[in-house]
């Protein structure tokens, strides 16, 4: 069997595959990458980075590279990113207008949250909206069922089934193992996985779980607030026993949106539904007669909560995009700006 199938690999893009290799790990400007047998530590070439036009260019953790190896070294060169077909993306931490992919050529995307006060509805639609856009499917995972009483379990249940519209959800258990089984149905041979979620919801827990041994670090969550403190430090990639792989992922406490314009519509579905039946095909859902958004909150199959969750991610993307199209104005400028002054010099030395 072809090593590379192992990780993943099917040849969908037509590729020589000695040269083909996965990425694992990044840690700042070093990659740990395998070909399914051997693991180099790789580089990018210099030709890599200057052709390289923004962040979304560069390599994530899960994304297939082509590659010159230096087996005797165990080093290798990264030439190129080969097409992804999926792509988790939220916007960089900071002030900056810039993307930063979590994972690439994912399959499922587990969003993880636990049972405890830490529990954010809100958060959990952002995740699902990224989920979407990414290409990659949803899977809500509650973890800590143990720590849970029944009747917060229920009320935890009844909060995220609004949000999360047909889309599995898995009571885990780390602890007693409840859950487990039905998490690793969703784990297939040469299919990858990526765990999303905040600091303290048992991602590196699960980990050691699927292992049956420890392979990532934990801590204690704090018992005054239930949030937990950064345990993983870097996206790495597991191949687990079973032959899937899964994505482990540092806690995000923020999720701030980098495009979400195709997922709006999946993620909310049931807005949607509810605006196509409104008496006015220009309703705004706000004071109109026959409105049935507002007759949905009033009547409370609609949280107001909700709604209104909608409208600020449709502003919050909408903003996203229009400091985008500015970014890439004055890129683009200062690309031709670079070019004249270029241009100039070559002249002036003639």
């Amino acid at each position: 069997m072809n090593n590379l199938v192992k990780l993943g690999w099917n040849n969908e893009v037509e590729w020589n595959e000695e040269t083909v290799a996965r990425v694992l790990t990044i840690q700042k400007n070093s990659y740990q990458i395998s070909d399914g047998e051997l693991e180099y530590h790789a580089h990018l070439s210099g030709k890599f980075i200057n052709e390289a036009m923004n962040s979304l260019d560069f390599p994530a953790v899960g994304d297939w590279v082509e590659v010159q190896k230096i087996p005797d070294e165990s080093k290798a060169v990264i030439k190129r990113v080969l097409p992804r077909k999926s792509q988790f993306v939220r916007q960089a931490a900071g002030n900056r207008t810039d993307a930063q992919i979590v994972a690439a050529n994912i399959d499922t995307i587990f969003i993880v949250n636990s049972l405890n006060h830490d529990l954010n509805v809100r958060r959990i639609e952002r995740y699902i909206l990224l989920a979407y856009e990414s290409g990659a499917t949803p899977i809500l995972l509650l973890t800590k069922k143990d720590q849970a009483t029944e009747e917060e379990i229920d009320n935890a249940l009844s909060s995220v089934n609004e949000v999360a519209i047909g889309i599995p959800i898995i009571l885990i258990s780390s602890i007693d193992g409840d859950g487990i089984e039905e998490l690793k149905s969703h784990l297939s041979p040469g299919k990858t996985a990526a765990l999303l979620g905040s600091s303290g919801v048992g991602k590196s827990t699960l980990i050691n779980t699927l292992f049956g041994e420890k392979i990532q670090e934990t801590k204690k969550i704090r018992e005054d607030d239930s949030r937990g403190r950064h345990t993983t430090t870097h996206r790495e990639l597991f191949l687990l026993p079973n032959g899937a792989m899964i994505i482990d992922t540092p806690g995000m406490r923020e999720i701030q949106l980098w495009d979400g314009e195709d997922a709006i519509d999946t993620t909310f579905q049931d807005i949607g539904a509810l605006q196509l039946e409104c008496k006015f095909s220009d309703c705004t859902h706000t004071n109109e007669p026959g409105c049935r958004v507002q007759e949905a909150i009033e009547d409370g199959s609609l949280s107001a909560e909700r709604y209104k969750s909608y409208v600020k991610l449709q502003r919050e993307i909408a903003f996203e995009k229009r400091k985008q199209d500015q970014k890439a104005k004055l890129e683009e400028k200062s690309k031709w700006k670079k070019i004249s002054k270029q241009q100039k010099s070559f002249y002036k030395k003639r």
